[in-house]
């Protein structure tokens, strides 16, 4: 798995497809299967824009699939390297939704709006998008991965449900801005021990404040420990082995998934003192 960090320009998709190509080449040269790119990478997070350049999205038909010619050098990297992507984007819908999405492009360059976000993030988030209605899960090689994107990761229902779904990692682009790095970092080792299943995190970086992004992309063990991080600044590619031996290892070890109780977490009781 590849966990990707990289500065895109705000509003240009065909430069940023262009960039996000040339990383995957170099994560599927690296030994990556599957490389994740930040949240909205191919616009760019950059609310000001997006609210004012439509031509930023782009358009999703009724089955989900994505035919734009920009996203060519994502296709191109996808099959020449039989690489699996998931990248953040714009995505705009017949029924005229506008949802901050990933989408996953094949090896066989197909270009599938996989995942929409469901929890949105502060007040621009929400006058940009509509929320995503449903969870969402792949199949890479045989690994189930559950689908998720920035601070839906903040949220630990979240990749328990991909977990109680039975994945074995969890996929979160994001977009962390500077100054977070202290929750960047919690929230997803938090996420991988939770449920003792793999978190790769893709981040965002650099650009202008108060738009400026803080990298750390990283992929965790199932006990919440960075396999490999990058710096806070400049781009970079996190690369690093699944291990299903690990994976297993770990859940015979500790059993929070086998031992949690459904049936008592919903009545309680004050006592007074």
């Amino acid at each position: 798995m590849a966990a990707i960090q990289a500065e895109p320009v705000p509003g240009d998709v065909a430069a940023n497809a262009r960039t996000a190509g040339r990383l995957a080449r170099r994560a599927a040269d690296a030994g990556a299967r599957l490389a994740v790119l930040p949240e909205l990478f191919l616009p760019a997070y950059h609310p000001p824009t997006l609210a004012a350049q439509p031509g930023t999205d782009v358009a999703a038909a009724e089955d989900g699939q994505v035919d734009d010619p920009r996203l060519d050098p994502l296709r191109a990297a996808a099959r020449d390297r039989a690489l699996v992507l998931f990248i953040g984007a714009a995505v705009r819908h017949p029924d005229g939704r506008r949802t901050c999405s990933g989408l996953l492009v094949r090896p066989d360059g197909s270009v599938l709006d996989g995942y929409h976000k469901q929890h949105l993030w502060g007040p621009d988030e929400q006058a940009l998008f509509t929320p995503g209605r449903h969870s969402t899960s792949i199949d890479v090689a045989g690994w189930r991965l559950g689908l998720g994107i920035c601070y839906d990761g903040c949220f630990p229902e979240h990749g328990r449900a991909a977990a109680l779904d039975g994945a074995h990692g969890y996929l979160c682009p994001s977009g962390y801005l500077d100054g977070s790095q202290h929750r960047r970092d919690l929230y997803y080792r938090a996420r991988a021990l939770d449920n003792t299943m793999y978190v790769v995190f893709a981040n965002l970086v650099g650009g202008r404040p108060p738009w400026r992004f803080n990298g750390g992309a990283a992929v965790c063990d199932p006990e919440g420990r960075p396999l490999v991080r990058g710096p806070d600044e400049g781009e970079y590619l996190a690369v690093a082995d699944l291990d299903p031996v690990h994976l297993s290892t770990t859940r015979t070890d500790q059993t929070m998934l086998v031992d949690r109780r459904d049936d008592v977490y919903s009545e309680r009781k004050l006592l007074l003192t």
